[in-house]
């Protein structure tokens, strides 16, 4: 089988990181960087010069050559490019969210199950060595809390913080808890954009589950972790680090007494957008997305939006 052929559209910040991962994977023979794209054909240069490749002048020159498209460009102009490339049968991996609407990231899904297309959303933290560690040790969490902070990013930001931070826990909780919750309560609050800056969402699920998430964009020291708290004990993660410590309860002691045993776990660490992007080859090669419940980048969009609805105006506030 020959190697995957990937195009690259938008190479700002996270489509130059793509450039290199996808450099690297060449270098090992399992695909090629066919190309990247940019509407600054200027950075485009500059990109593929550094990665050692070759810029398509647009879209259509881009997607007439290759296999797979990487998607990074502004959530707004999500739709228009990867219903381009899955259009003309290409398989797409595309940074989160999906697309900027519920009713566009739709369309998509079901123009890929029409032309046989892989669509895989970018929720990178899924591939975070820390989360992947410990995925199949969390079966029924009861009590989850996450926090993901720091300071107002050097790139620009066409979305709020919901979309644009809390996005990846809400990905991960969506995954392991396996349902959408019943309620939604929120407060957001902008702060240097005109969107919201910093929000928290209290989220309470069929099964009995309750989720407390902020995300932050304006916080000087970051922070991304995650704690989940079921019956015999919690689990905490640390992304940054690639870090997991596991609190358990204990047998009962001669008097009764249950002592709390702290481990932090062994973790092999590895870069997770190249495990992303490695996912992504095995979706080409085996025709479907990695398995997971609610994987599908659809609902992780669904939730956060509805954690927008859920706040209130900031008249109401007064």
């Amino acid at each position: 089988m020959s190697a995957l052929r990937i195009g690259i559209v938008g190479v700002g910040h996270m489509g130059r990181l793509h450039a290199q991962k996808v450099a690297a994977l060449a270098a090992q023979g399992d695909v090629v960087l066919d190309c990247v794209t940019d509407l600054d054909l200027v950075r485009a240069e500059e990109v593929a010069r550094a990665v050692g490749t070759q810029v398509a002048k647009d879209l259509a020159a881009l997607v007439s050559r290759v296999d797979a498209v990487i998607v990074a460009v502004p959530t707004v102009d999500h739709f228009a490019v990867v219903w381009e490339a899955v259009r003309a049968g290409l398989d797409v991996l595309v940074e989160k969210p999906i697309a900027a609407s519920i009713a566009q990231g739709e369309a998509l899904l079901a123009l890929g199950r029409e032309r046989g297309s892989v669509v895989q959303v970018g929720h990178l933290e899924w591939f975070n060595a820390a989360m992947r560690r410990v995925a199949n040790e969390i079966t029924r969490p009861r009590f989850i809390e996450a926090h993901r902070m720091g300071p107002f990013p050097d790139r620009a930001t066409d979305v709020d913080v919901v979309r644009d931070l809390m996005i990846h826990d809400l990905d991960i909780i969506l995954r392991l808890v396996g349902e959408e919750p019943q309620r939604v309560e929120a407060i957001g609050v902008p702060v240097i954009t005109e969107q919201v800056d910093i929000a928290n969402a209290r989220l309470t699920f069929p099964g009995g589950c309750v989720a407390n998430v902020t995300a932050s964009r304006v916080t000087p020291t970051p922070m991304r972790k995650i704690r989940f708290f079921q019956a015999d004990g919690y689990f905490s993660i640390d992304f940054l680090a690639q870090d997991v410590t596991l609190a358990q309860r204990g047998a009962p002691d001669a008097e009764g007494r249950r002592p709390v045993s702290l481990q932090r776990l062994e973790i092999d660490r590895e870069d997770a957008l190249l495990g992303q992007l490695r996912s992504f080859q095995r979706a080409c090669t085996q025709r479907h997305v990695e398995a997971g419940a609610l994987n599908d980048g659809l609902t992780a969009l669904r939730l956060a939006l509805r954690i927008m609805d859920a706040m209130p105006s900031l008249e109401a506030l007064q």
